[in-house]
């Protein structure tokens, strides 16, 4: 779609113009995407957050399952729902949302031919740009969620609610609202770097390589297959990218670290514990809700040569 302008714009590149609208819808996409995604798979996030805080109890996730419901019951493989549920949400709406702004702002800064160039880096910059604000929303929720999480049964409430006042009570000690936000920018901003770009680089080698007609000539089905497709590859490297920082936001909210630096728990729980545990990732899946959404709103797919 051809600029009114006349002049090239980042923002008329696609099926459609990237109004509010659009950026809107996308933030909307982001929220289905991380949301949805993050709290459907909260048993799984109780067990890691156990096995990395207390190894020696809770070894491997079907054990740690178990032992959880044995202890617990049911519910308790579901803590943490809440504040999981609206973290991510939060989180995925400014990832996606503002991800496609500064994409297409740095885009227009740098002008057609540089865009065209150095495009993997405008991809970096857009991601890593978002990624600043996405866990700024997340940090105060991802830190409730925690400590719901990996609190021994009756010692903290798993109310929504009743847990954000609780931490709210009790900063000094929590380092409620923003003491891990610097342990989850390490986590989160490399994670979605690499997340964008190996995605959307994947998206180019596909478009290039394999289906060389040009991209919207292609099924809505096929279209959303090379996505998923891509978020899935992408997002193995995001997982070997991200864990060691996923660890520390976990080990901060033990009792026993109150007090002490993100190195000295680094230190302390070594380099290859923190790499190794809890390994996993959701990408491919909300690469494909996110891009779904953007589909069946007339927005087209992400991505292309």
């Amino acid at each position: 779609m051809a600029s009114p302008s006349g002049k090239w714009d980042a923002r008329y590149l696609g099926p459609v113009p990237h109004d509010t609208s659009y950026y809107a819808k996308c933030m909307l996409g982001g929220v289905l995407a991380c949301g949805v995604t993050h709290a459907g798979i909260t048993p799984l996030d109780v067990a890691k957050c156990n096995m990395q805080v207390n190894p020696a109890k809770y070894n491997g996730l079907m054990p740690t399952l178990k032992l959880l419901s044995a202890e617990e019951g049911s519910r308790g493989l579901w803590k943490g729902f809440g504040p999981t549920l609206v973290g991510y949400s939060l989180q995925g709406m400014f990832k996606y949302g503002l991800y496609e702004v500064f994409k297409d702002t740095y885009m227009n800064l740098a002008g057609e031919e540089a865009s065209n160039k150095y495009k993997p880096l405008i991809w970096l910059a857009g991601s890593a740009s978002a990624e600043v604000f996405a866990d700024i929303a997340l940090c105060p929720l991802e830190m409730t969620k925690v400590k719901i999480q990996t609190s021994p049964n009756g010692t903290f409430p798993t109310a929504f609610g009743a847990a954000l006042a609780q931490m709210r009570a009790t900063k000094a000690e929590t380092r409620y609202p923003f003491g891990s936000l610097v342990p989850l920018w390490s986590r989160q901003i490399p994670y979605t770097m690499a997340k964008f770009f190996f995605f959307e680089k994947i998206v180019q080698l596909f478009y290039t390589h394999v289906f060389t007609e040009p991209k919207e000539t292609y099924s809505k089905g096929t279209q959303l297959g090379v996505t998923f497709a891509s978020g899935y590859l992408a997002g193995v490297v995001c997982a070997i990218v991200s864990h060691p920082a996923d660890s520390l936001v976990s080990l901060l909210g033990k009792a026993e670290n109150k007090g002490k630096s993100v190195g000295q728990i680094a230190s302390e729980t070594g380099v290859v514990t923190l790499a190794t545990k809890g390994l996993g990732t959701l990408t491919g899946f909300q690469w494909w809700i996110y891009d779904t959404f953007k589909s069946a709103m007339g927005m087209g797919t992400t991505g292309g040569k």
